[in-house]
């Protein structure tokens, strides 16, 4: 039985040893040498992961769709050109912390500057779709009181979720659950009384007793992809259930 089929059954693989082989830190030091060819690399999968809680923060700041887009590609040029990502420790910090007190240095010193060069001059693999992130910039910012830095936090955790969507679903895709994945993924949220699962069972050819249990696994599963993907972005020592426990706190917020 291959891995991805064994985590689908339902045994935890969760190892705190684990986690941090590969992380967003280790990602970010690959960044900052850039000596490496993987340095380009690294960068351009940072930018694209974390991209919209910058935007978000840099759009409650009163800027203008057009210039949060260019103020976000500038931020992570400078990131490079500059060499920030190199003074970036994962022993010291959050990534989250991280990007943020660099965003903040950014903007207060150079976001005049930045905003008067031409949009995409920066020469980074980073494009922004405004129209997809000013969707999600008013589906997610319904209270207009809600601070810029709450509103990172926010994003942040949305978006730490939204990778492990994507990493629960790569899972399934991989195992050939591809349609248990589509029929059950609305019921990892919802309170266990108001899903239906006799529904879901007749959707899937299965027994409710069945339904439950594989609802029960993905929720488990889910539970645990999210715990390894908070984790990849926290020094080694950090508190994980600290940090869960302050983003799911950054979610009640809008």
């Amino acid at each position: 039985m291959n891995r991805e089929h064994s985590k689908l059954d339902g045994a935890s693989t969760s190892n705190h040893d684990d986690i941090f082989v590969t992380t967003r830190w280790t990602m970010v030091l690959a960044a900052a040498d850039r000596s490496t060819p993987q340095a380009g690399q690294a960068l351009e999968e940072i930018c694209q992961l974390y991209w919209y809680p910058l935007y978000a923060y840099i759009r409650r700041h009163d800027h203008s769709p057009e210039n949060a887009e260019d103020l976000t590609q500038e931020f992570f040029r400078q990131l490079v050109e500059h060499h920030w990502i190199g003074d970036a420790d994962r022993n010291k910090g959050k990534l989250r912390a991280f990007l943020m007190t660099a965003l903040k240095n950014f903007m207060a010193k150079e976001w005049r500057k930045a905003s008067a060069k031409k949009r995409g001059g920066g020469q980074l693999p980073l494009s922004i779709d405004t129209g997809i992130a000013e969707g999600r910039y008013a589906s997610t910012t319904k209270s207009p009181s809600i601070e810029a830095e709450a509103l990172f936090d926010h994003e942040w955790a949305l978006t730490l979720l939204e990778l492990t969507m994507q990493c629960l679903r790569s899972e399934y895709g991989d195992a050939g659950k591809q349609e248990r994945f589509a029929v059950l993924k609305d019921g990892l949220f919802a309170p266990h009384q108001d899903i239906d699962y006799s529904a879901l069972a007749e959707s899937l050819d299965l027994t409710v007793a069945a339904t439950q249990v594989a609802v029960h696994r993905m929720r488990k599963r889910f539970r645990e992809l999210y715990r390894e993907e908070v984790a990849k972005t926290l020094p080694p020592d950090a508190n994980l259930d600290e940090e869960i426990r302050y983003l799911a706190e950054s979610l009640a917020k809008e």
